[in-house]
């Protein structure tokens, strides 16, 4: 190991103990089950983003050895679900004021389970990908696959944020002049029976049905991307996706 190398596998361990110290504040703020330290989380949250930044930016790079790299990996992975569930953990509470018991139960078991799923879980998704990446047969069979796919022209979606931040970008970029969220809980209809979430979209001007169409579709293509049930209507979605609603 070179002595860059192990300078900057002593300042990653630095720094993952630093983050050891913010799973215990992290911990104790939502041990106490109350929605008064959503800012204290998300300040948290913060923190952690930039801690595991440096390390993928500055430092990772720069470690050769594969155990190190996928310890690092599992870690990093574990780090960045945890920010996930936090960030919802303060956009739930936001919109909710309340949130149901089991729900801290389990983002503190999450936490509480940090070793076992970076050990389980993360590093054995981690080594799938270090061996995609580095395994030459594994790389020419993905390189196959991606090429078969852009072939048929497959249309695959890349999200970076929250799923109705995603819906709203996509129906905006489509020409949608708003867009809104709403809990089927609202309406009484039999073509909401099987839906939780209904999406609704205007656009300018409002008798242009080829528009509305239009984004009809482009929302059906990425829910049904993820998975869920989708039933279209004249400038509205319905889906089995559990959104959060927009506050009236």
């Amino acid at each position: 190991m070179s002595y860059i190398e192990k300078k900057y596998l002593d300042n990653i361990k630095g720094i993952f103990d630093q983050l050891t110290e913010f799973d215990k504040k992290v911990l104790g703020l939502i041990n106490q089950k109350s929605i008064k330290h959503g800012d204290e989380v998300a300040k948290i949250c913060a923190d952690v983003n930039k801690k595991i930044n440096t390390i993928l930016g500055k430092y990772y790079p720069e470690i050769k050895d594969m155990n190190d790299k996928l310890e690092i990996k599992a870690s990093l992975k574990f780090y960045y679900d945890l920010i996930d569930k936090l960030t919802h953990f303060i956009r739930s509470i936001e919109n909710f004021q309340k949130l149901d018991d089991k729900y801290y139960k389990n983002l503190i078991k999450f936490i509480e389970e940090k070793n076992v799923l970076i050990s389980s879980k993360y590093r054995a998704i981690c080594t799938q990908e270090l061996t995609a990446f580095y395994d030459p047969k594994s790389r020419d069979a993905l390189e196959s696959i991606l090429t078969q796919k852009i072939s048929r022209k497959d249309r695959h979606f890349f999200t970076m944020g929250p799923l109705e931040e995603e819906i709203k970008k996509i129906a905006k970029i489509a020409g949608a002049h708003s867009v809104k969220i709403k809990s089927a809980e609202q309406f009484k209809d039999e073509a909401f029976m099987n839906a939780l979430s209904v999406i609704m979209f205007t656009v300018l001007p409002e008798d242009d049905e080829e528009k509305l169409n239009k984004i009809g579709k482009e929302l059906q293509e990425y829910i049904e991307s993820k998975k869920h049930f989708v039933k279209v209507k004249k400038g509205m979605i319905m889906t089995d996706a559990k959104l959060l609603p927009d506050k009236d």
